[in-house]
């Protein structure tokens, strides 16, 4: 699921050693041996991976001075990953600085209208909003709730904040809520009862609760004035969504009179519907009184921006209800007529992070495209599109009256802020070094490459060199199956899949963006629905033999594919459709039975749009690309992952692989999570994943000679 669901999740690990056994039995492999490597260098690994610190959410201030970040430090042996804020200045070249509130718990730091930082801390017992000086001295506690602060966003003159809370919304105010809460911790009892649907959502089960929207006036002195205002009481349904929405789902009006958020009403339709809207509230009352803005489209509305001068006000919106990979389209509405027009119609990219330019005459989107994710300036006037970063993954992005500071990575690099001028011949400049040490890593080098596919059309893959690589040798190569399945592999970064740790390995490393990837145009990303298992099959048998027959030093028969959730469904089917093309296969948190998530996953949504409809309408659109059907040809060796606490594709899935698997005698090894969802996210489940599957590799791929 491409925005925050099912099959997301691009794939891959390895490791190159000595053959061992069969790891059905055998314990966790050690560390691979790596390619050779420059002197002074080392071919990068997983294990430098999982350390790394990550960098995120830059935000600049009002004078366009200086940028303020979060950094994430790992402390792999502790098993947990700690935050700091930083700030640096946009021109020179001076160091950044680590804010000095970062000692007691600060995240997402937002800058106010008035020159001072806003933030969150846990350093009062609870989450709640905090202000501090420009440059982080002096933290004065702006809320003081009874709940949790989840998101927030400020006003436009900095006197208000609104708030998320997580409450109970049949309950009169947050007192009840509180002990509504209390007395749920202390039943004695431990059933569930539920009379709607939604019971449980990614790795959490429903408690009762919503994100409902609070307004909080700020004194002179940076203390909160006066009592929250509940402005979203009434209304079935969270905002921000869950499970991961932000801030960028409301916002003030221009007079700071009002709210504007996306939200979809629960009712008992939310697990099938992507129907979005965007609201406003009856002022800054609890009134429960709501205006849908645009209730005229069914799908998803969201991401409201209001231009400079406050008549306009922008966000993105999708055409088809319960789709949710659909193209998010850009569009204007007038605030004074209500009038509202589409722009940059033309423009067969999907939009997201929708900033305004100082002057309105210019939206900033960041999308994908062919392999990057640019940041794009669209003209309001007439929707001209252009290009403003070039290679590389765009992950967040900030403006300044000079130009723009925006967090990219690569491939070959994670997240690092840069700054660009707004003159296309204006140069990127380097602002921050968060991992430094890896000025002495190696990376194999990265080709795109095309092909043609299913029906003739162009589709692009990489083909990575292993770190070290050698002229004239061949190399056992790590076949990677991306999730989404609208999703895409591209010039990006992860630290849960991360291709340059299979070079660093010795592996070659082969990803095609089949036929459903994003960043190709809506056609082709529209293209694999209901069509799960013929058209990207097509994709991925043509693409592997072109990228053997491009690229001689890919020994192709001595491969192993992989792949995470869509990218799992996939190796299920490979093993019952293809199943003497690779020598093992690694399959996390992949569907087994299309049939039975149609009655198991928490977003229907989502089957019911990829599958044609429910499991009793349409049985066909369920069995027809169903892996449970083709186990009778499954051979290939399998290391099957399962999160315990992955609702989207629930354990029972894994377990069926396993069982599939084991029951053929094919050579198999289950690996299960129970403190994980989708993801492996903890730093030693992390380690142990990265050995395991290394492991496998390992034992099915022999070194070149």
């Amino acid at each position: 699921m491409r925005h925050r669901s099912l099959l997301a999740c691009a794939c891959a690990v390895l490791a190159l050693a000595a053959a061992v056994p069969a790891l059905a039995e055998a314990p966790a492999a050690t560390a691979a041996t790596t390619a050779a490597a420059p002197e002074g260098h080392a071919a990068f690994t997983y294990k430098e991976l999982i350390g790394l610190n990550r960098l995120g959410d830059p935000r600049v201030s009002p004078d366009g001075r200086r940028v303020v970040y979060s950094v994430t430090a790992t402390d792999v042996d502790a098993n947990r990953r700690s935050g700091s804020l930083y700030i640096r200045d946009v021109a020179g070249d001076a160091a950044p600085v680590r804010l000095a509130i970062s000692d007691g718990g600060a995240n997402t730091a937002r800058w106010g209208a008035d020159g001072n930082l806003y933030f969150l801390s846990g350093r009062s017992g609870s989450s709640q909003v905090w202000r501090a000086g420009a440059d982080g001295a002096n933290p004065v506690q702006v809320t003081d709730l009874p709940v949790e602060v989840n998101a927030y966003r400020l006003s436009p003159a900095a006197d208000r904040v609104v708030v998320s809370l997580a409450v109970h919304p049949e309950c009169a105010d947050l007192a009840c809520s509180v002990k509504e809460a209390r007395a749920e911790e202390e039943r004695q009892s431990t059933g569930r009862v539920y009379d709607r649907m939604f019971v449980r959502h990614w790795d959490t089960w429903n408690d009762g609760t919503q994100n409902h929207l609070f307004v909080q006036d700020i004194g002179a002195d940076g203390h909160a004035a006066g009592d929250a205002v509940w402005v979203t009481r009434g209304f079935d349904g969270d905002n921000p969504s869950k499970p991961f929405g932000d801030e960028s789902e409301f916002t003030f009006a221009p007079d700071g009179q009002s709210i504007i958020f996306s939200a979809r009403e629960a009712g008992s339709s939310e697990p099938w519907s992507t129907n979005f809207d965007l609201y406003q509230t009856n002022g800054i009352s609890d009134d429960g009184a709501f205006v849908n803005l645009t209730e005229a489209n069914h799908a998803w509305d969201t991401g409201p921006v209001f231009s400079p001068d406050g008549r306009t006000l922008a966000y993105r919106a999708m055409a088809r209800p319960g789709f949710e990979a659909d193209k998010f389209a850009i569009f204007l509405r007038d605030v004074a007529t209500g009038q509202t027009r589409q722009i940059a119609a033309n423009w067969d990219r999907s939009a997201d992070s929708l900033q305004w330019s100082a002057d309105g005459s210019t939206l900033y989107a960041t999308a994908g495209d062919v392999g990057q994710t640019r940041i794009f300036a669209v003209d309001t006037r007439n929707g001209a599109v252009t290009p403003v970063t070039g290679e590389g993954h765009v992950s967040a992005f900030d403006l300044t009256p000079t130009g723009i500071v925006f967090a990219r990575d690569a491939l070959n690099a994670p997240s690092d802020l840069y700054f660009k001028g707004y003159r296309s011949r204006d140069a990127v400049r380097r602002l921050t070094d968060v991992n430094p040490s890896l000025d002495d890593q190696i990376f194999g080098e990265a080709e795109q490459f095309t092909f043609d596919g299913w029906n003739g059309e162009t589709v692009h893959g990489y083909v990575i060199k292993p770190a070290g690589y050698v002229e004239g040798q061949k190399y056992p190569v790590a076949f990677l199956i991306h999730g989404g399945p609208q999703g895409s592999f591209g010039n990006s970064w992860s630290y849960r899949w991360n291709p340059s740790t299979y070079a660093g390995a010795g592996y070659a490393v082969v990803m095609i963006d089949f036929h459903g990837s994003t960043g190709y145009g809506q056609a082709f990303t529209d293209s694999i629905s209901q069509h799960w298992g013929d058209r990207p099959l097509e994709d991925l048998q043509k693409g592997w033999a072109a990228a053997q027959s491009q690229y001689s030093f890919l020994d192709g028969d001595n491969a192993c594919a992989l792949g995470a959730s869509y990218g799992g469904y996939m190796i299920n089917w490979i093993a019952g459709n293809w199943p003497d093309a690779f020598k093992c296969a690694v399959n996390h948190d992949g569907v087994f039975d299309t049939f039975g998530m149609g009655y198991a996953t928490e977003e229907l949504w989502f089957t019911e749009w990829e599958y044609g409809g429910t499991p009793w309408e349409n049985p066909r659109g369920y069995q027809e690309f169903n892996p449970a059907n083709h186990v009778d040809r499954w051979q290939m060796p399998m290391l099957v992952v399962q999160g315990e606490r992955d609702y989207r594709i629930p354990t029972a899935q894994g377990l069926s692989t396993f069982t599939a698997l084991q029951r053929r005698g094919i050579e198999s090894r289950l690996i299960v999570f129970p403190d994980e969802n989708h993801w492996v996210l903890k730093p030693q489940n992390s380690l142990q994943w990265h050995d395991e599957v290394f492991g496998w590799l390992a034992a099915h791929l022999k070194p070149a000679d």
